[in-house]
């Protein structure tokens, strides 16, 4: 056994006794310390707690320490510490953000009017990428969800989002979120791999749509694009064109997975991609960024204007500028196109594509 695979990857204390030993990180007083003492009290009684995402022997859902450009980008975040929201605070982030986004629809081959938003995390880009979609039906059924909210759908019950056995728990999280309750998932099996079975989708949204005593109002089917148990990529064709038949918005979550796209040998497994209404990312799983680091994809971008909130101060709706924060909701967002992007600029694509191998 090798020494690196015989290192503990933390200390193996109990929750208890790492409480103890954190203690004193918390006794606040009103004498402050020299950052020498505070540097010696983390280092001692905080680092060995830590896991230790470098020795082979972790094995988790991609956590690593941030690779050397992410790592440099996200020094001078820090360091200059911007809010990006709008361009009022941040001119040369925010336009950083918008270039970023541009950039990665075009890496990934998304469509020309493609665009895309930074997000905390994945759990949070599954969420608006389902309220964006029952934003749209609502607009569907002539109404505004912002203005009206739940009660502008004439029957709320029957609302309902499609998505596999295998999905991520965070579909029910947003069906939390949104006021639909957790019965308004419906699920579908899958097939040997794990997939997402299509003919069950299909059947299940011919089922729905029919005039049977269990028929539902299907607004959003949320497939996967790397489960997070077994990596598996749902045939994002297949379903593609099942919603296109039923109207039905498709978001793909690929916040374990869709990084792999970029590899040449696996980009069959996501044929269908570009087809989807939204796609969600995780940079911080598959390329090494620092946390927080999700992208939320929309195929069409003014689809994430279905987020936009306006105010007398910021973010003006007669406003000629980049104001990234009309995307989503945070009104303080952090400078994270700027670790994603010194990342692909220290890499290189081939270097990007060879790290995912």
């Amino acid at each position: 056994m090798s020494e690196a695979s015989s290192q503990r990857i933390w200390s193996g204390a109990s929750a208890d006794e790492i409480a103890r030993d954190l203690e004193p990180l918390v006794d606040f007083q009103d004498e402050g310390l020299p950052i020498a003492k505070v540097a010696e009290l983390v280092g001692g009684r905080l680092l060995p707690h830590l896991c230790d995402y470098a020795l082979p022997s972790f094995h988790s859902f991609f956590n690593a320490f941030p690779e050397k450009g992410a790592a440099y980008g996200a020094r001078v975040a820090l360091d200059w510490n911007q809010g990006v929201t709008n361009w009022q605070v941040s001119p040369g982030g925010a336009v950083l953000e918008e270039l970023c986004c541009a950039a990665l629809c075009r890496l990934f081959g998304l469509s020309a009017g493609a665009g895309c938003t930074p997000m905390y995390c994945g759990t949070y880009a599954n969420q608006q990428a389902i309220y964006m979609a029952l934003h749209r039906k609502a607009e569907m059924e002539g109404f505004s969800l912002p203005e009206e909210g739940l009660q502008g759908f004439s029957d709320l019950s029957s609302l309902a989002i499609v998505t596999s056995t295998e999905a991520h728990f965070s579909v029910k999280h947003a069906a939390r979120m949104l006021g639909l309750g957790e019965r308004s998932i419906v699920t579908v099996g899958v097939d040997e791999n794990r997939r997402m079975d299509v003919e069950q989708l299909r059947d299940t949204l011919a089922r729905l749509a029919g005039e049977s005593p269990d028929s539902r109002d299907v607004f959003c089917v949320s497939a996967t694009a790397g489960t997070t148990c077994t990596g598996s990529v749902d045939p994002l064709d297949e379903i593609a064109a099942a919603c296109e038949e039923h109207g039905v918005w498709l978001h793909a979550d690929g916040a374990y997975g869709f990084g792999y796209a970029l590899v040449p040998e696996w980009q069959p497994l996501y044929a269908g991609a570009e087809l989807a209404d939204s796609i969600t990312w995780d940079p911080h799983k598959q390329f090494g960024a620092p946390i927080p680091s999700s992208i939320l994809f929309a195929r069409r971008g003014e689809d994430l204007l279905r987020m936009a909130m306006h105010s007398s101060y910021f973010n003006r709706e007669d406003s000629n500028v980049p104001d990234p924060g009309l995307k989503s909701i945070p009104s303080t967002r952090p400078m994270s196109a700027l670790p994603l992007a010194t990342s692909v600029l220290h890499l290189g694509l081939s270097g990007v594509i060879e790290r995912l191998r």
